[in-house]
């Protein structure tokens, strides 16, 4: 049977117990975590491929992109706080639905922090190009080393994205021999993306170029764009959907708080309400001054944001300032309303605190492939421990390469939309998930639980399929090919190799290698 392998819950669970974390946190500082794993990439950098999508219109696009992240949130809570180990969405999974499907997640979340970290190398490249170079130094980088082909084949202006390129490999080399985010110093970034972004809000609201008419026509792709085509509100959505990923760090945070089932809920829909107001407000601060209309094709079609024909659009001398055209739209509006050095500041801003993004992309990734390589999915070479950095040198260094490569030759909204499809994907499942649990294991103890899950479950699943089918085309079908890749894997390699059903089951939960093996009755492992 395919679904025949689930891992045992009760040797998880047991591998949790060991862990025994203090209750610290309280709903404030929950969502004070929350807030600063949610502000980053997708704002800093996204919000001129949404105008491309959506027009005005992106304001909603983040209300419905942020309502979906609650329901999802809520989900993740719990799942998390009843499971709390490590592997994420691939472990709760693995311990629901079975090993087949658990593969697929797990599968998908490489993609996804991958292909994110690709996107945050590009965005950061814009803010280093345009305000480091630029601004600052007055060196102007070849458009051919600043920025990747736009399509396949190349197009105008791009070869390869050499910034961007340079900072992921740097922070897989930083990855690689143990350097890690101190809390002092995440808490120093966080200030300073917060204070940037309420400087933008303040200073675009009250500026003399805020003109409400700027934002008529407010949808002019339509709320609905249609499944696969990637505009309208809902399209923009599906897109933005990146600037609220990390989230579930914040779910996962549950067994370390104080009074869960109050101060869990409160932190994680507080951080996701307070992030969806001040990214509306930079949205209106950045439509209302520059305009933020979409540039249209003979259609009435928005052209897909970082195409080719969008490009050579920017290109010509009446869009050339548009807020669709800029690689660092905040930086970018504030210096055409005059206030050049506070646009310089805040592209300093991004430039500081994207390669921490990065950083925790890159460590999520690699510690995904890491479970995997343990549970025997994936060779055990993959799983190597460096001897003296402590680290899972071997999949690191994989995994910055392809990153790198990723980097260097797409632009950053298609990069965003590909990522997001492994996203939904995982949250979708998530969601099953909670439900499966609850009606296998209504036993078990949940630090957590979803009030109303007959109705956040299905809404979930709803929700993270709808934007699933309003991605763009091209990205929707990233997924399935990418799946069908790793179902030869599975069936080639991992099935057979795989430490459940040679009857072993392993909980990892750190890297140094602390594991609990516990041996089960399965028919392969009598065969044994």
């Amino acid at each position: 049977m395919l679904l025949d392998r689930v891992k045992p819950l009760d040797a998880i669970l047991a591998a949790a117990e060991k862990k025994s974390l203090k209750r610290s946190l309280g709903a404030i500082q929950l969502m004070l975590f929350g807030i600063g794993c949610i502000i980053g990439t997708g704002i800093f950098v996204l919000t001129a491929a949404g105008a491309q999508k959506a027009g005005p219109g992106l304001m909603l696009a983040f209300i419905i992109a942020g309502a979906v992240c609650v329901v999802a949130a809520l989900c993740y809570a719990e799942i998390a706080s009843t499971i709390p180990v490590s592997g994420s969405a691939y472990t709760y999974s693995y311990a629901t639905m079975g090993e087949f499907l658990a593969w697929t997640v797990g599968w998908a979340l490489v993609l996804e922090y991958a292909i994110a970290a690709s996107a945050v190398s590009v965005g950061w490249s814009g803010y280093f190009v345009g305000t480091i170079l630029n601004e600052f130094m007055g060196v102007q980088l070849p458009a051919w080393l600043a920025a990747g082909p736009l399509v396949l084949g190349g197009a105008e202006g791009g070869f390869i994205n050499l910034p961007a390129m340079f900072i992921a490999l740097l922070i897989t080399g930083l990855l690689m021999i143990g350097t890690s985010e101190s809390a002092k110093v995440n808490a120093v970034l966080v200030a300073i993306k917060v204070t940037a972004l309420t400087i933008f809000i303040a200073l675009t609201l009250t500026s003399a170029y805020f003109d409400p008419d700027k934002f008529n026509p407010f949808l002019p792709a339509g709320l609905f764009g249609g499944f696969g085509s990637g505009v309208g509100a809902v399209g923009a959505a599906a897109t933005i959907f990146f600037a609220y990923v990390g989230f579930d760090a914040v779910s996962t945070a549950a067994e370390e708080t104080k009074d869960p089932q109050r101060n869990v809920p409160i932190g994680l829909v507080g951080s996701l309400v307070f992030c969806t107001i001040f990214y509306i407000l930079v949205a209106a601060g950045a439509v209302g001054t520059i305009g933020g209309q979409p540039i249209m094709g003979p259609n009435g079609i928005p052209f897909p944001a970082g195409s080719e024909e969008l490009a050579r659009q920017c290109m010509m001398p009446e869009h050339a300032q548009a807020l669709v055209c800029s690689n660092e739209a905040l930086a970018h509006v504030l210096r055409q309303i005059g206030f050049s050095g506070v646009g310089n500041m805040l592209g300093i801003a991004a430039f500081l605190a994207l390669p921490s993004v990065i950083l925790v992309l890159l460590f999520a990734q690699t510690r995904i492939f890491f479970v995997m390589s343990r549970d025997g999915l994936l060779p055990e070479f993959l799983s190597k421990v460096h001897p003296k950095w402590h680290t899972p040198h071997v999949v690191t260094a994989i995994t910055g390469c392809v990153v790198a490569v990723g980097a260097a030759f797409f632009p950053v909204g298609q990069l965003a939309d590909i990522a997001n499809a492994g996203t939904l994907y995982a949250f979708l499942m998530v969601a099953i998930a909670v439900m499966l649990l609850r009606k296998q294991r209504p036993d078990v103890k949940r630090s957590f639980r979803v009030a109303g899950l007959w109705l956040v479950g299905p809404l979930t699943i709803f929700g993270c399929a709808f934007l699933f089918l309003n991605l763009p085309s091209e990205a929707m079908f990233v997924l399935p090919i990418w799946s069908v890749l790793g179902f030869v894997i599975y069936f080639g390699y991992s099935r057979s190799h795989s430490h459940l059903g040679r009857g072993i089951v392993e909980v990892v939960d750190d890297i140094e290698g602390v594991e609990h093996a516990i041996p089960i009755d399965t028919p392969e492992s009598r065969r044994d």
